[in-house]
């Protein structure tokens, strides 16, 4: 079954006036905003993929290659049907999970289990989120059971 891309993020040293781009020029909405300890910023969608615009407070949480107050392209967000199966793909062809990433930002060992999504490593080094959920803002996003 096909893997969707849902979500890219971007670091920001401007949050509020990169929203303001997506919103103003591009016509997308805001779908939320992001306050957590490891990044200030928003959620912005067209309905059918889901931008974060974050500027991360902490390098463990944005990943030690990220030098402090990179901006630019950080990871991609891939929708899938079953996280664990995708991560065995991941895995047996040679990409390894972002533990570092991963228990930095408190998202655990289990990612069918502890939280909507789960960061591993894809060619060229480039960071991607695989998740059963998605991303709010997008027609196929799945919120969290009550």
């Amino acid at each position: 079954m096909p893997v969707h891309l849902k979500h890219v993020a971007i670091a920001s040293a401007d949050p509020d006036n990169a929203a303001k781009f997506f919103v103003d020029v591009l016509g997308w909405t805001i779908a939320g905003r992001v306050d957590s300890r490891n990044a200030l910023g928003y959620y912005v969608t067209d309905g059918t993929i889901n931008i974060a615009l974050l500027n991360f407070k902490n390098r463990p949480a944005a990943g030690l290659e990220f030098d402090e107050g990179y901006t630019g392209l950080h990871h991609l967000g891939f929708q899938c049907d079953d996280i664990e199966e995708i991560v065995d793909r991941f895995e047996n062809s040679g990409f390894a999970p972002r533990h570092d990433v991963n228990i930095a930002q408190g998202l655990g060992m289990n990612p069918a289990k502890d939280n909507a999504e789960y960061k591993m490593t894809g060619p060229e080094g480039v960071m991607i989120d695989v998740s059963e959920r998605g991303w709010v803002g997008t027609a196929t996003f799945k919120p969290k059971p009550a």
